[in-house]
């Protein structure tokens, strides 16, 4: 699902428009594209697969575990394989436990991608019973792959820098000045992180 560009944009006009810094920024980095991704514990399943890799190293183990497992795998197919199938694949001791957490939860019925939480805390609160999913993996899934309007992954560097560039600050905020600095953004600070993100890694700013 994810924010499309129509709410992209509507909710960066909406905080530009009384905004002075974001409407300048605007005029010079343009709109950010759309970050999209598939809903369902694949996705947070390839988190997992990725944390503290590369990209490349993370998109070769997971090509692997496809090879292994089916491209249309369910949990239960991962949970079937033994340590040393999954080892071969690339996943540590470490991803390898937090993968059966999710599957577990997922193959219990304990954990419903189709049917989280609307209220945005809850739908946190449950992600993160997942071993190894934290708050910031929780928030990317609801903001990429749900399209949640007022997510706000304020512990994210790239975010706390991006807000310091718009808002001239004098040093990078921690998490906590970073969500308050953006409550008044609310209920767009998912486009808002969005845009804090094409910010931070645009020169011109």
């Amino acid at each position: 699902m994810g924010l499309k560009a129509a709410a992209l944009k509507r909710g960066i006009d909406a905080v530009a428009g009384r905004e002075p810094n974001i409407a300048a920024a605007l005029a010079i980095v343009g709109y950010p594209e759309t970050r999209i991704r598939p809903t369902g514990y694949k996705t947070l399943l390839r988190t997992i697969v990725g944390q503290q890799v590369s990209v490349a190293a993370a998109s070769s183990m997971w090509n692997k575990l496809e090879a292994e497992l089916g491209e249309e795998f369910t949990p239960s197919c991962l949970l079937k394989r033994d340590f040393d199938t999954l080892r071969a694949c690339g996943l540590s001791r470490q991803k390898q436990g937090y993968a059966r957490s999710l599957c577990e939860l997922v193959e219990s019925g304990e954990l419903d991608f189709e049917n989280l939480p609307k209220d945005d805390e809850e739908a946190i609160a449950e992600l993160t019973r997942i071993n190894g999913i934290g708050r910031w993996s929780a928030e990317i899934y609801l903001l990429f792959a749900e399209g949640r309007p007022d997510i706000w992954p304020a512990g994210d560097l790239a975010v706390q820098e991006g807000v310091k560039r718009l808002l001239e600050l004098p040093a990078r905020p921690a998490e906590k000045a970073t969500r308050e600095l953006a409550a008044g953004w609310s209920p767009h600070r998912g486009a808002m992180a969005i845009f804090t993100w094409h910010c931070y890694s645009n020169p011109a700013l």
